[in-house]
């Protein structure tokens, strides 16, 4: 009775699952279901359909990749409206830097209904924002943000994301009891309560206004211990004349004034004297300001509620272009995340082996250029006149590509 009554529980719980939106990017039915913004004011690029470079399967691997450089994006979908009242919120997707990114977003938002597609950009209000941020050296986190009465309210922990060019699984669990996962390539790296991580609510607890402390308290460990005193012979210079200095042979007293030997560092000076320090009978420890409940806290058993959830969007900026987003999975079933996020990362080994053959292939030809680029032979020493001969021309052509750079420069960064 027991193991039936479990089955049917278990039973009923992979029925009630439900996938709120899906998108693998299979085909080319993309470009009529997701919408680019239309803002005015910013120039927005484009998004390619493709695999990359590297990949382990060149359809199944497909997905919508950053191709301008120095662009903001602005690309979303609508779906059903969806709640998670009184279940987890999984977000998921996949992220693959290929270009070896510099500067540039690889997260996604997650938006209620009054998303106009076609009016989105940096200051459109989400709900979730989610995913991997990287600029420079200083920047590589991943941002987990939600939207909480009208505010952007980040977590309040760094959490790493991954720099490389292959591609990687992220994964936000929000839990009904107000807690939350943060998950890359299906292992956890990061949990907690949200109302501990976020600074969603006012603190519980404020250091009480009406407490002070005594003017008596004693809070050095240490005191001067009142009987010490300093040596009669304590006091010497810092520095002296140097005993070894001789006046030079040359010296003129008229011309030059009297002379005095130069100073060297004084070997007796023991510095500024100080008495020694004792246990402090009256030491109490350091002061703690007492604490009293803050009137301003509320209690909210709902944090984690999205109310309304029924769009996805791509709304980033970078600066090398490159990037390629897929397998965007929005549900309330944990268990159906993890399993292809298992899949996913399966799967990227069959990517990173094609990586590591087109690097060999790279590192081969590189090497073998070099040898001809080195190599030498007979001739080398009777083409040496002629080479000379030929100079002239070699620092024309030099002179011309300068140029060439110059322009370019220019073209670029005026």
């Amino acid at each position: 009775m027991r193991t039936y009554l479990a089955f049917l529980l278990s039973a009923l719980a992979l029925a009630s699952a439900e996938v709120f939106f899906e998108e693998t990017f299979l085909d080319s039915s993309w470009s009529e279901n997701w919408i680019y913004s239309e803002h005015p004011g910013k120039e927005f690029g484009k998004f390619t359909w493709t695999a990359g470079k590297f990949y382990n399967d060149p359809e199944a691997d497909k997905g919508l990749q950053t191709s301008e450089d120095a662009r903001f994006y602005a690309l979303s979908r609508k779906f059903p409206p969806q709640s998670n009242k009184d279940k987890d919120l999984v977000v998921q997707f996949t992220v693959k830097h290929e270009q070896n990114i510099d500067c540039g977003g690889g997260y996604i938002k997650l938006f209620d209904c009054s998303l106009d597609p076609k009016q989105m950009h940096g200051e459109t209000p989400y709900e979730i924002m989610f995913g991997p941020d990287i600029c420079g050296p200083g920047t590589k986190k991943v941002h987990v943000i939600f939207s909480y009465k009208g505010k952007n309210v980040l977590v309040n922990k760094d959490i790493r994301c991954k720099d490389d060019v292959h591609t990687h699984v992220y994964t936000l669990i929000v839990h009904p009891d107000n807690s939350y996962e943060v998950l890359i390539d299906n292992e956890k790296t990061e949990s907690g309560q949200l109302e501990d991580d976020f600074d969603f609510l006012p603190p519980k607890k404020i250091k009480d206004p009406s407490a002070k402390k005594p003017e008596d308290w004693e809070d050095n460990a240490t005191i001067d211990d009142p009987n010490d005193s300093k040596p009669e012979d304590w006091d010497k210079p810092a520095t002296i004349p140097d005993p070894d200095a001789t006046r030079p042979d040359d010296w003129d007293t008229e011309m030059d004034g009297e002379w005095e030997p130069p100073l060297i560092d004084n070997p007796e000076y023991k510095g500024e004297w100080k008495p020694k320090q004792i246990d402090n009978p009256n030491y109490k420890g350091p002061w703690i300001h007492p604490e009293i409940d803050n009137p301003e806290y509320t209690p909210d058993p709902e944090i984690y509620l999205r109310k309304e959830l029924c769009a996805v969007g791509l709304d980033l900026w970078q600066v090398k272009s490159g990037t390629i987003f897929d397998n965007i999975l929005i549900t309330d079933d944990v268990s159906i995340a993890s399993t292809k996020a298992a899949q996913l990362v399966q799967a990227s080994a069959g990517e990173k082996k094609m990586k590591e053959a087109q690097d060999a292939e790279e590192r081969k030809q590189a090497e073998e250029s070099a040898g001809k680029d080195t190599g030498g032979g007979a001739d080398d020493d009777d083409d040496e006149d002629e080479d000379e001969e030929e100079e002239p021309v070699t620092q024309i052509k030099d002179t011309a590509s300068d140029k060439l750079k110059e322009e370019v420069s220019y073209y670029h960064y005026s």
